[in-house]
C-alpha cells in the first residue's frame, strides 16, 4: 500500500562493513479471510478511503490510483500512480476495507469517505519546497501520529514557534535539531534528490557503544561501526566456531556447534529472506526448518541465541523464528496506535510452536544496542520464557513499524506511532529489554574484548551453561 510501513534496519553482512538502510513496506493488501464476508472488489473499490490512525487516504479511480498522507497542516500527495501490482484489497463491507499482508500480523482498517477530504483536493494539495510550509507539514505530522513525546521527555508544542526562523538554508538543520531531541531509532528523515539522511536514534547508539571503547576503537560514524562488527564476528566464528559454521546464500543466519552440548545461533536480519515480499517468510521458514532439524541432529542441549547485530525488519518474520522456540502457545504483547489525544482498542498476540521440533531447552539470548524494531520485539516475546536467560545490553528500545508520511517537498518523515506492551502491560519503548541482573550485563563491544580476541557475551552464557 503506501501504508508507507516501513522498518528501519542495520543489517550487517558478515564480515563486511554496516550497512544503515531504510525499507519501505508498501503494504497495500490484503489476503481474504474466509470467515469475513467480502465484495467482489471490481464493482465497490472506487472512491476514497481513510485510515485516521496511520493518516492514509487511498484512491481508487478508473484511471490512475493516488495515495495521499494528511495532517492538521493539509494534504500531500505519496504517490499519482500507484499500482496493486501482487496485493488485492478486501472488503469486509461496503464502507470498509481491510489491508493486511504476511509481513505484518496486525491489520490495517480504512473507512469510505463519501467525498474527498477538503484539504486534499486538487487546488488544495501542498506541492512545495517553501521551508516554511515543509515546517508546518513536519511539526504537525509529529504532533497528530507521534506516540512518545512523553516517554522521550520532549514538549513538542514549544518547538512549533520555530516556524518563525525556518529558511531554506537552514531547513534541513533545524528538522535535525528537532528529530535529534527523540533519540529514537524509528525517527527519520530521507530526501534523496537534496542527500539528506538523519536518524534520530544513531548518535545515541554512537554514544551508548563508546562508553565501553577507548583509543582507537573510539566510533566515529557508520563505517567504524562497520569495522568493528566484523571484528566481532570474526572472533565469534574462529574463537568460538573454530571456522566450521553454517549461513544461509543471503547471509542472514548463521548457525553451529560451540561444543557438544552448547549449539549457537546468530540471527542477523529479521528481513531479507526472499527474492521479494511475496515469498519472504516461507524462504525463511524453510531456512528455519534446516536450522532446527541440524540442532536437533546435534543433541546440543543448549544454546546461544544471539541477536546483537539484528537491525530489525519484519515483525512476522520474528514472530516465525519465535515460534521454533515455544513448548506451547503463549500470549506474548498487544500493541496499539495513537489516534488523536487517545489509542486504537489494544491488538493482542500470541505464538505458538511451529516446525517438526522446536528448541526448549535451556537458552541464552544476547542482545545489544543494536538489536532494534524486529529484534526488540524478538527479545520482548522471548524475555518471558521460563528456560531463556538475557545476557548483554538492553536493545534499542524502538518497537513500533515506522510510519512514512511525505512532506510538500518529497522529503520522506519516519516516526514511531505504535505502542507494544508486555502481558503484564509494561512499555519497553526507550528502555529496551535487557538482563534481569548486573551479572548477565555485558557490553557487545568493548576495548577489553577486542584486545584479548574474546566475546565477553558468549563466555558469560557459558558459565551459566556450566553451573
Amino acid at each position: 500500500m503506501i501504508v508507507h510501513i516501513i522498518k528501519k534496519e542495520i543489517h550487517f553482512r558478515i564480515i563486511k562493513k554496516l550497512c544503515v538502510c531504510f525499507q519501505l513496506l508498501l503494504i497495500v493488501s490484503c489476503q481474504t479471510d474466509d470467515d469475513n464476508p467480502t465484495l467482489p472488489v471490481e464493482d465497490s473499490i472506487n472512491g476514497f478511503w481513510f485510515s485516521e490512525e496511520l493518516g492514509y487516504i487511498l484512491e481508487f479511480t478508473e484511471g490512475n490510483d493516488v495515495v495521499y498522507n494528511i495532517n492538521t497542516a493539509g494534504c500531500s500527495i505519496v504517490d499519482d500512480d500507484f499500482e496493486l501490482e501482487d496485493f488485492v484489497p478486501s472488503l469486509v463491507s461496503a464502507n470498509d476495507l481491510i489491508l493486511t499482508t504476511d509481513l505484518n500480523e496486525s491489520d490495517f482498517e480504512f473507512t469510505r469517505l463519501s467525498n474527498q477530504n477538503p484539504t486534499c483536493l486538487p487546488d488544495q494539495i501542498a506541492d512545495t519546497d517553501d521551508p516554511k510550509v515543509n515546517f508546518d507539514h513536519f511539526w504537525n505530522i509529529f504532533n497528530d501520529y507521534y506516540a512518545f513525546f512523553e516517554t522521550r521527555n520532549v514538549d513538542w508544542s514549544q518547538y512549533e514557534s520555530l516556524r518563525d526562523q525556518v529558511t531554506t538554508d537552514n531547513f534541513y538543520d533545524i528538522l535535525e535539531e528537532l528529530v535529534l531531541l527523540l533519540e529514537d531509532g524509528h525517527v527519520s528523515i530521507f530526501d534523496e534528490e537534496n542527500g539528506i539522511q538523519i536518524d534520530s536514534g544513531f548518535p545515541k547508539l554512537l554514544e551508548t557503544f563508546n562508553m565501553n571503547l577507548s583509543g582507537d576503537f573510539i566510533i566515529e560514524n557508520g563505517d567504524d561501526l562497520g569495522d568493528l562488527f566484523g571484528q566481532k564476528a570474526t572472533t565469534i566464528v574462529t574463537e568460538y566456531l573454530g571456522g566450521d559454521f553454517e549461513i544461509d546464500e543471503r547471509d542472514n543466519i548463521l548457525w553451529g556447534l560451540i561444543n557438544d552440548t552448547v549449539g549457537y545461533v546468530n540471527v542477523l536480519t529479521m528481513a531479507g529472506y526472499g527474492s521479494d515480499f511475496s515469498n519472504e517468510l516461507s524462504t525463511l521458514n524453510d531456512l528455519l526448518d534446516t536450522i532446527m532439524n541440524d540442532i536437533s541432529a546435534s543433541g546440543v542441549s543448549k544454546l546461544i541465541i544471539d541477536i546483537r547485530f539484528n537491525g530489525g525488519g519484519h515483525d512476522t518474520a520474528a514472530l516465525d523464528i519465535v515460534s521454533r522456540f515455544m513448548d506451547q502457545e503463549r500470549f506474548l504483547y498487544t500493541k496499539k496506535f495513537r489516534l488523536g489525544n487517545t489509542f486504537t482498542e489494544k491488538r493482542a498476540v500470541s505464538v505458538g510452536p511451529k516446525g517438526d521440533f522446536q528448541f526448549t531447552g535451556d537458552i541464552v539470548l544476547l542482545t545489544s544496542p543494536a538489536s532494534i524494531s524486529a529484534a526488540d520485539l524478538f527479545a520482548l516475546c522471548m524475555k518471558d520464557l521460563p528456560y531463556v536467560t538475557i545476557v548483554g545490553e538492553n536493545t534499542a528500545g524502538a518497537f513500533s513499524n515506522v510510519l512514512s508520511h511525505t512532506l510538500p517537498n518529497g522529503a520522506e518523515i519516519g516516526l514511531s506511532n505504535e505502542v507494544y506492551e508486555d502481558p503484564q502491560g509494561v512499555i519497553f519503548e526507550a528502555v529496551g529489554i535487557g538482563p534481569d541482573n548486573q551479572e548477565n550485563r555485558v557490553p557487545f563491544l568493548s576495548t577489553l574484548d577486542f584486545e584479548e580476541g574474546i566475546d565477553s557475551g558468549i563466555n558469560r552464557a557459558l558459565e551459566l551453561f556450566s553451573n
